[in-house]
């Protein structure tokens, strides 16, 4: 078991003042695997001051030296990326094979960009008569989810120091134990004392005290939609700036000349990555009604493919939910789809009869589904697909934009460029033509409920700026 009795302010490992702790639990076997402590808003703001005195000195450091620190703690996380993975895959549930790749990969990635950002981006340029210089916001909240939970750290964490801004992380305690070894690199690379602080706790508590604090510049926050709303409602008071990254219901527009078997198999594998915990899951398929029964018939054996177990066994391709809150807010949702008369194809809202065990939720197709649904417009956030039948390009089309969000979308055409004149119609912010790979260097963020703003690349380091025009 991994027990962390104390949090990081100001450079140290200090006791919390508030009471209790949080239990972390293993989702494959429902065990304790950690504990860390429950802060309080009075360690928040220890936090938030710390950040602010450090604030002044960090922000004038050169891009060179941010950079110097951004690789030392590239090259901490690399030398315990397989702790990372197996943490993260007991927590999370994501197989060990896929989480070494991207719940431990995509981080050191995400540490390297930004390093080479702080020395390439263009922090001044001449405009006119006037010097147009970009300059780090200052303090910074982040508040992360528990479905990547270092990864997500990692590119809000990154690009604001790199930005020359400090920090107050407060890790989803549903997931929090890499953000706790995240805080050990960086207190081994010495990074000044109060530029990294880190405080546990829940939402209601510290959350709310985060995007509250007046001293606190920005907030960049990554969850659920509702929860989003509440950061916005309460950071509006002191008028500070808030980046959301929030939920989505993407639509995967399998077009009428694709390559049907290619574009359904790819289309499950991408709904179903780490257990469909992912907020831009391509979870509405859309394909034509003439061929509605026939992907159907692919996604059932898509589907049945997925060996359900625990995230350790390197039999797996689908582990378990995070929690068993998740758990059983997915089989709701399942229940909802059969009661409003969707076809189940293939899993089931029961316990996977050779997992006693474990938050695991079946591989579940649903076919059949109109647009209308409870299933086709909330997010369920697990391994469920819906299969929407469309008449035309046209009805294709409004159907995928037929929702509040608008986070990321598919489009597949035996011909690209009809594929791209397609994707440029979605309201949304990324589209993954033909099975196009993620790309952890592109702008990601949501049109419309799925939040604003962008991270990753040089548009995630813009975030942390301020913009200040010098008349010369």
């Amino acid at each position: 078991m991994k027990t962390y009795d104390k949090i990081y302010i100001g450079g140290e490992w200090t006791p919390a003042s508030g009471k209790g702790s949080f239990d972390v639990i293993d989702s494959s076997t429902e065990e304790v695997i950690g504990k860390i402590p429950r802060g309080d808003a009075s360690d928040l703001d220890r936090a938030v001051r710390a950040a602010r005195a450090a604030f002044d000195s960090w922000s004038r450091t050169s891009p060179a030296e941010r950079a110097e620190y951004l690789q030392k703690i590239q090259a901490g996380l690399q030398a315990r990326a397989q702790e990372i993975a197996e943490t993260v895959s007991r927590e999370v549930g994501m197989p060990l094979p896929l989480s070494t790749m991207i719940q431990a990969g995509l981080p050191m990635a995400t540490f390297g960009s930004a390093a080479q950002l702080a020395t390439s981006y263009p922090f001044e340029e001449q405009s006119g008569n006037s010097l147009v210089v970009r300059e780090p916001i200052g303090v910074v909240g982040c508040i992360t989810p528990w479905n990547y939970p270092l990864h997500q750290v990692a590119a809000k964490v990154g690009p604001a120091l790199a930005a020359g801004c400090t920090v107050v992380l407060k890790p989803s305690e549903v997931a929090p134990l890499t953000a706790f070894i995240l805080a050990e690199i960086i207190d081994s690379v010495r990074l000044p004392r109060g530029v990294f602080n880190l405080v546990s706790g829940d939402g209601p508590t510290v959350g709310e005290a985060l995007a509250a604090h007046p001293e606190v510049d920005m907030v960049s926050f990554t969850g659920s939609t509702n929860a989003g709303r509440r950061v916005s409602e309460v950071a509006a008071k002191s008028v500070k700036r808030v980046a959301l990254e929030l939920g989505g219901k993407s639509a995967n527009v399998i077009l009428d000349d694709a390559d049907l078997a290619k574009a359904v198999k790819a289309g499950v594998q991408n709904c179903y990555l780490n257990s469909g915990q992912t907020c831009s899951a391509l979870t509405r398929m859309l394909v034509p009604r003439a061929k509605h029964d026939e992907a159907a018939a692919l996604a059932k054996k898509a589907a049945e493919s997925f060996n359900v177990g625990a995230s350790t066994d390197p039999k797996t391709r689908l582990g378990p939910l995070v929690s068993k809150v998740q758990q059983e807010r997915v089989r709701g949702f399942i229940k909802k789809g059969v009661d409003e008369g969707a076809t189940l194809v293939t899993g089931g809202a029961e316990q996977p009869a050779d997992q006693p065990k474990g938050f695991f939720v079946k591989p579940t197709v649903f076919a059949n589904v109109n647009n209308a649904m409870t299933i086709a417009q909330q997010e369920i956030f697990g391994p469920v697909l819906c299969i929407i039948p469309y008449d035309t390009e046209e009805d294709a089309i409004r159907i995928a934009n037929d929702t509040i969000y608008g986070l990321a979308g598919g489009v597949w055409s035996g011909d690209p460029e009809h594929a791209k004149r397609v994707a440029r119609r979605l309201r949304t912010g990324q589209v993954e033509v033909n099975g196009g790979n993620f790309n952890p260097f592109a702008p990601f963020g949501g049109y419309k409920q799925s939040g604003n703003g962008r991270e990753y690349g040089k548009w995630g380091l813009e975030e942390f700026l301020e913009v200040k025009s010098m008349q010369l």
